[in-house]
């Protein structure tokens, strides 16, 4: 059974997490092989839009607590592991807003911990109605603080660090409310809505998406003067590249773009 399986169709990439007896846990083997296919497809420009889904009754669960607990086992008390750990887990985490795809996370079931984590740190997200949300590591005596640094990126201060210190859970129209999603639906329009997102953003120009989504997150770490700058200059970029310049003259002549890429 392969832990991670890609499929390719229409310029979407859907990497759907594939171990259902773990909840699809943030493992060692799950992080490693969710790194490789986001490096992959940081320089794949076939591909315009990636989806991020699980098997069986769960989104993801989180941080695998098993082989955590065995890593104390080391003499160090597993010091050195878990630090690696959250490195790891971090780098995954941004590598999926610095790849040059918008990526949409498509979760039912349950998104708890590292696994909310990575709902916050898609580009956009959709969910089954009946999915809850959680950042309850405090339940256990963790508190979720890698997981805070996604969450609060998404919604309101206040309303995350209700989360993070109750510990319960929110379900998907509650998500939505917050910002965390971008869509509830009920479980069986799941696949076909986020398929239909995915598709509607993987037929943009590719270059503009390239660009964009690189823009879309320097310019929100700047101050608005400094952000008005490097987005003009961005665009300046944008406006000089020969597809760009194709949309254009196609717009302004009713007819359809004749794109290079």
């Amino acid at each position: 059974m392969t832990i991670l399986e890609r499929h390719d169709a229409d310029a979407v990439a859907t990497l759907t997490m594939n171990a259902p007896a773990r909840l699809n846990a943030l493992s060692d083997e799950m992080l490693a092989a969710l790194q490789a296919q986001l490096d992959a497809l940081a320089s794949d420009h076939s591909i315009r839009a990636v989806i991020i889904r699980g098997t069986g009754k769960a989104f993801c669960a989180g941080h695998d607590l098993k082989q955590m607990t065995a890593a104390r086992q080391a003499d160090d008390g597993g010091r050195a592991y878990f630090k690696d750990l959250f490195d790891r887990c971090a780098n995954m985490m941004t590598s999926v807003q610095r790849i040059p795809q918008p990526v949409i996370a498509q979760v039912h079931g349950i998104a708890t911990a590292a696994g909310c984590q990575l709902v916050a740190s898609c580009d956009m997200a959709v969910a089954a109605d009946d999915t809850r949300f959680g950042v309850n590591g405090v339940n256990i005596g963790l508190f979720c603080s890698t997981p805070m640094v996604a969450l609060t990126r998404n919604i309101t201060k206040k309303q995350a660090f209700e989360m993070l210190t109750t510990g319960q859970f929110i379900n998907a129209p509650r998500a939505l409310e917050l910002g965390l999603i971008n869509k509830s639906v009920p479980l069986d329009q799941l696949e076909i809505t986020t398929a239909k997102l995915a598709q509607t953003v993987a037929a943009k120009l590719g270059t503009a998406l390239r660009i964009g989504k690189q823009a879309f997150y320097a310019q929100a770490e700047m101050g608005l003067d400094a952000a008005y700058a490097y987005t003009g200059a961005v665009m300046v970029e944008n406006m000089l590249d020969q597809d760009t310049k194709e949309g254009i003259s196609a717009f302004l002549d009713k007819r359809n773009p004749n794109w290079n890429q």
